[in-house]
Parts: C-alpha cells; structure tokens; sequence
C-alpha cells in the first residue's frame, strides 16, 4: 500500500516554491521519490528551497508573468507528471481603494499565470499522459472576508478553470484538482496580520477546532492528490480548513 503514495521517478512542476505552501511541497514531493523542478522570483530563497530537497532537482529563477520566461520554462523542463501551482499573492484591501494595478497585480498572479501556463506546457505537449495537477486555490473562494474581494475572486475563477480543464483532459487521464485551504502560517498568513491586526488574527484562530495550518498540511494532501491514490479523483476542489466550517 505504500507504493501507491509513492511518487518515484515521477517529473514534477512546483512553482512558487520560495516560500511558503510552495516550498514545503517541494520539499515534501521530493521525500516521496520525485524528480522535481521548482521555480519562484526570489533566486537566494529557492535556492534555500533546493538545499532542503532531498536528492539531486532543478530549479528555475523566473518571473511567470512574464511571458519570455514562462516560454523559456516550458522549452526546458522534461515533461511532467504532474505540478503544484502555489504561486499567489495576497494583499488585503477594501473594495472602496481598488484600483486597476492593484486588479492586475492580483489577477495575474493569482489566476492568469495558471491559465497561460497550462495552456502553453499543453501546447509544447508537456503533460504526460494519467498525469496530476494540482492548484493551490484557497477557502476565500467559497467564504470571503473583509479586504479580500479580488483574491477570493481570482481563486474562484481559478477553480471554475480547473474544472474545465478537467473535462478537457480526462480523456487522456489527466487529472485536475484544487486545494483550498483556510488559514495557514506562512508569509502571506504574516502579510494579513499585519494588515489587519494580531488581534483580529488571534480571535480568527480560535474558531479552528484542529488550530490554523500548517503548509506540511496542504504539501502532504498535494502528494496524495499528485500519486496514484487518488486516481480517481478529477474536476474536484478539497477544502482544508481544520474543521472551521463544521458549524456553517
């Protein structure tokens, strides 16, 4: 039963792996046998990323709105089994104060730079026949809060992509799935609060009945979603969020 988690020789894309969600995945898909590629901005902090990987990996230092370097990704990665999309920004902001480069900004990131790059690893023949992608969304999507209209509806419109591009490549056996977590201590948890207010925050926390995540959490569902366990499983979006909608 073990071998069916494993991802052994798996080729496997996770992008935003500087940091956070990202570069836990990274970390954790390489503990489970894969071959994998990790990309973000920050070239000093993914390199801090590959160093904690375990086995020989690449990594990519490019900015995926732009598309020179996103073609130049593509041209140069073996094809893929499989990804993780967690590049995303969050940057609270109340709907009165929204401008068109705070729109963008957001837009890009968050839901424009899964689209152009999955259609352009599809175009270039990439993908890898029964292979799994997996897109961080987030539970905003679903439940939104106060200063984050635009990112809820750049990950709502994230997830109504993924299901089209399940319908699209079940075919081929290509699955397609979203995770949404709730809250989780990474640098964007850090860039709310301090948007908000440790206090809100603090409150915030308490209606967690398993306490806020953690990104081993949202790695470790990415790893199921990415082997063979869950070869069943397409067109979906999985909430993780400690239990905090039981009451809902």
């Amino acid at each position: 039963m073990q071998d069916i988690f494993s991802l052994k020789n798996k080729n496997i894309l996770v992008t935003g792996a500087s940091s956070g969600i990202g570069k836990q995945a990274a970390i954790n898909v390489s503990k489970m046998g894969a071959n994998v590629i990790i990309t973000g901005r920050n070239k000093e902090r993914l390199a801090d990323t590959l160093a904690e990987m375990q086995g020989n990996h690449k990594m990519f230092c490019i900015d995926l709105t732009k598309e020179e370097e996103m073609f130049d990704l593509v041209e140069n990665v073996v094809n893929l089994d499989g990804f993780v999309h967690c590049a995303g920004i969050s940057k609270p902001l109340p709907i009165k104060f929204i401008k068109q480069s705070y729109l963008n900004d957001i837009q890009t990131i968050n839901y424009e730079v899964a689209v152009l790059l999955s259609s352009l690893l599809l175009k270039k023949k990439k993908i890898n026949k029964a292979a799994s992608l997996v897109f961080i969304s987030s539970i905003a999507a679903q439940h939104p809060y106060k200063g984050g209209a635009v990112y809820a509806a750049s990950k709502a419109a994230l997830e109504a992509f993924a299901r089209t591009l399940a319908l699209e490549l079940a075919h081929r056996k290509i699955r397609v799935k979203c995770l949404a977590p709730a809250m989780v201590q990474t640098k964007m948890y850090e860039t709310t609060k301090a948007a908000v207010s440790a206090a809100a925050m603090e409150k915030d926390a308490m209606r967690y009945p398993l306490g806020i995540g953690q990104s081993d959490d949202v790695a470790n569902a990415s790893i199921f979603l990415l082997s063979a366990a869950a070869r069943w499983i397409t067109g979906q979006t999985i909430r993780l969020d400690g239990g905090l909608m039981l009451g809902a």
